[in-house]
């Protein structure tokens, strides 16, 4: 076979969606996720797409793959048995967290709880200093103590957070070392290796989530493996990263925490493709499946990124209420609010949408697997927005009535509403909810949204679209071809990378140009190996960057630094550019202050091809309708006869006006009356608000 093909899949928490590129054609499925055995819906994915493709698993050169599967294992406290060895005296750090409180008026406040139990916290006695010079020399006999007590206790993984061990990692090595000779089957996490950061809670949170979904995941990667040889494939399998990028499965299996956010992250990459492709600089990334909602601020086409992460909150917008994770992420907004979202009436009378989800099992009513909850996706066929007839491209069939008899009895009845309004009002709360969700994380950023250009995607997120716009001042939404399975189309242009991080601690007025050149020389050659690993013989590219911050302040801008030997001219060039970004966040600059710098992180990505600038299209046409539909129109609230629209029907050039509904085999577009759409020349949907409709 001559053309090239590469396979993506991406396990969500109601379908596991797969795509796969032959030669530059797209073929895309949906399944049913299999929560109890995530790997038979991977495989049912691959099994359902590649006869469509005309091609055998033999025939793949490349397949990617993303999962939900460690987030999963942790709030469902699902792991293994694990025990935290940490330094004598700070057994209790990781459930102190830190000094404050994110709600200090709530008496009764619920605070995440650890991985790993109060009475498999061992200690054993060391301790090294700021700088990493000992203090306390490594007790060897009291790591030996703790071997019966893990054998005992019958522990599977074992994280091993040391104080200050991100600048001295001997102590570290030197127990892990013991363990293994009498333990060789234990699972050992290093916190100097997975997160080699300053600040001991996160980085003890850190190293004890990788420890406890370490076994699970490894076992999931490695039967997948070889499940995927069995049906024939020869080409590698790449990990999707939470960070935007692929890594190859011998390196997910040592840092699995790094998975977490992989699904939303696909979706993140393909919107900053796109958003490079028609040429935006400023987008906001909306991609809405079965069972949540992600938002994501995109400039000049590259997603906003962090270093921190929470899971498993306590309190569902509240920071500080879930595990912190220090791991390269993609810096957005998740939300409980996707298709499978279940509605129901509060306490004071007032609909609730999520975070509970249907899921896949049984699924919402319409499904007809036993699920009675009322759903956004009941919602949306009760509206008429949903045809029964190939939705999930045939993969699931549809019974209209149960969505009408879930929403009577959930809420229609209990707020005297008729069927129809009952459904909208579940409607204008999911679409309410995630608006807010975007305006407070646009304000959090010091960001605006009435400028941007909504990109929209997920199995529901089109549905949607419009009236996000609507409710965001938004005059320009896009939905990609393909939106339906989004997140995995996006794996495909995600690159081969992985980032370094080291804690330095450094004051700019003390720059030490020949020190640091020598650290990112060993960062570069870490991360070096391992993206050639994975893709020998590829360009890369390689990316340097600084956590800087005015002397005793609380949180760090990012700063790139010059991928170069460095010289004492950089110290100022730092500040001149930390000067910039502070003054573009907060509107000043300090000009008494001094700047330090706390961590420093390195990146090598492969270099991807850049993105095929979208064509001119010729004078608009007017699209051909295959029929008509009964859709429940939100200004007149009541149902209205609106043209249905095939989307492989509609080349670039043509144009409708709303109300509409695209239908394609993965999702459905509705365009409300307050806009019109126009498929542009790459074959994505523009829809822009109709001249003189102002918001």
């Amino acid at each position: 076979m001559s053309e090239s093909a590469r396979l993506s899949v991406d396990i969500g928490g109601t379908f596991t969606d797969v795509a796969l590129d032959l030669g530059g054609r797209l073929f895309t499925r949906k399944v049913l996720t299999t929560p109890q055995a995530p790997e038979q819906g991977v495989m049912d994915a691959v099994r359902a797409v590649l006869p469509e493709a005309g091609i055998a698993a033999k025939d793949l050169d490349f397949i990617v793959h993303g999962t939900t599967l460690a987030t999963n294992t942790i709030i469902e406290r699902k792991g293994a048995k694990t025990a935290l060895i940490v330094t004598e005296g700070f057994r209790d750090s990781v459930e102190m967290g830190y000094e404050h409180r994110f709600d200090q008026y709530d008496i009764n406040i619920d605070k995440p709880r650890p991985l790993v139990p109060r009475y498999l916290r061992l200690p054993v006695t060391e301790r090294c200093n700021a700088r990493g010079e000992v203090l306390v020399a490594l007790d060897d006999g009291t790591v030996r103590d703790l071997i019966p007590v893990l054998r005992e206790n019958a522990v599977e993984s074992a994280a091993i957070v040391l104080l200050h061990a991100y600048v001295n990692l001997a102590h570290e090595r030197r127990v892990a070392d013991i363990l293994r000779s009498e333990l060789p089957d234990l699972w050992i996490t290093l916190s100097s290796e997975v997160c080699p950061e300053i600040r001991e809670y996160e980085r003890m949170s850190t190293a004890s989530a990788n420890a406890y979904v370490q076994p699970l995941m490894a076992s999931y990667l490695a039967d997948l493996d070889d499940r995927l040889r069995a049906e024939g494939a020869q080409c590698p399998l790449f990990m999707m990263t939470s960070g935007g990028g692929l890594t190859t499965v011998e390196t997910a299996r040592a840092n699995p925490i790094r998975l977490v956010e992989s699904g939303p992250a696909g979706g993140a990459i393909l919107a900053g493709r796109i958003a490079l492709e028609c040429g935006l600089d400023k987008v906001l990334s909306y991609d809405m499946g079965g069972t949540t909602a992600k938002i994501c601020l995109i400039d000049d086409g590259r997603p906003q990124t962090s270093r921190t992460f929470e899971v498993d909150r306590q309190y569902r917008f509240t920071k500080g209420s879930g595990l912190p994770l220090r791991i390269p992420v993609i810096e957005m907004v998740e939300i409980g609010a996707g298709g499978g979202s279940i509605a129901q009436i509060d306490n004071l009378g007032r609909i609730q949408v999520g975070p509970q989800s249907a899921g896949s099992e049984p699924g919402p009513a319409c499904y007809g697997q036993g699920g009675t909850g009322a759903t956004v996706t009941d919602a949306d066929v009760a509206l008429g927005r949903i045809a029964p007839e190939g939705f999930a491209g045939g993969s699931v069939e549809l019974t209209p009535e149960l969505s009408t008899a879930a929403m009577d009895a959930a809420i229609a009845k209990k707020l005297n509403l008729d069927g129809p309004l009952a459904a909208f009002a579940v409607s204008e709360m999911v679409e309410e909810n995630m608006s807010n969700a975007a305006r407070v994380h646009a304000v959090e950023q010091g960001k605006e949204l009435a400028a941007r250009t909504l990109i929209a995607f997920g199995g529901a997120a089109p549905l949607h679209a419009c009236r996000m716009a609507e409710k965001l001042n938004m005059d320009r939404v896009i939905i990609p071809k393909g939106a339906g399975v989004g997140s995995a189309i996006g794996f495909l242009a995600a690159p081969v990378s992985y980032e370094v991080v080291r804690s330095r601690y450094t004051k700019l007025a003390e720059f030490e140009p020949e020190v640091l050149s020598n650290m990112f020389a060993e960062m570069g050659d870490e991360a070096h190996a391992i993206v050639t690993a994975g893709a020998p013989g590829a360009k890369l590219e390689e990316r340097r960057i600084a956590y800087m911050r005015y002397i005793g302040q609380g949180h760090e801008i990012v700063v790139d630094v010059p991928v170069r030997d460095l010289t004492a001219a950089d110290g100022a060039g730092l500040k001149a550019a930390y000067d910039t970004a502070y003054e573009a966040l907060f509107g000043r600059v300090i000009p008494s202050m001094q700047v330090e710098i706390l961590t420093w992180a390195l990146t090598v990505s492969t270099l991807q091809p850049a993105p095929v600038i979208q064509a001119e299209v010729a004078a608009d046409i007017e699209a051909p309708a295959s029929g008509e539909r009964e859709l429940f129109d939100a200004d007149r609230t009541e149902f209205i006869a609106a043209p249905v629209y095939q989307r492989d029907d509609l080349a670039p050039g043509m144009s409708l006006q709303g109300p509409a509904l695209i239908m394609e085999a993965q999702t459905t577009t509705m365009v409300t009356g307050h806009f019109m759409a126009r498929v542009d020349g790459s074959g994505h949907i523009e829809i822009r608000r109709k001249t003189g409709d102002g918001p």
